[in-house]
């Protein structure tokens, strides 16, 4: 028997943009990504803290530095720049491996989304 697990939760993310003309997906400062854990292409569940809406789509790398998080396409209708965000990927283990697994979390200054 496989249970799904959270594997990956970037904490307190403020929106910097949203573009309803993109194909879809949400934009993520590739360090973010890399500090959590999520790859290209990822499925990440959005949880907006502020109008509550929950979402999922999947991730694709941003500048590197920026503090980038970017809703694109019909996401960006769920969200304004300025609100807060947690993102959370999840994987599928054995019980056995959940028992010992540890998620990576991140935990970026809410200010300006860097790890600094």
């Amino acid at each position: 028997m496989l249970i799904t697990v959270v594997k990956s939760k970037i904490h307190r993310v403020k929106v910097t943009g949203a573009d309803l003309n993109y194909i879809g997906s949400i934009t993520i400062d590739e360090d973010l990504m890399d500090g959590a854990n999520i790859v290209e292409g990822e499925k990440v569940q959005i949880v907006n803290n502020n109008n509550g809406h929950r979402l999922e789509t999947y991730a694709i790398p941003g500048p590197r530095g920026s503090g980038e998080i970017t809703l694109n396409g019909a996401a960006a209708r769920l969200v304004s720049p300025g609100d807060v965000l947690i993102l959370i990927t999840y994987a599928q283990m054995t019980m056995e491996e959940a028992r010992s697994f540890k998620p990576s979390l991140l935990f970026p200054n809410e200010e300006n989304n860097l790890l600094t």
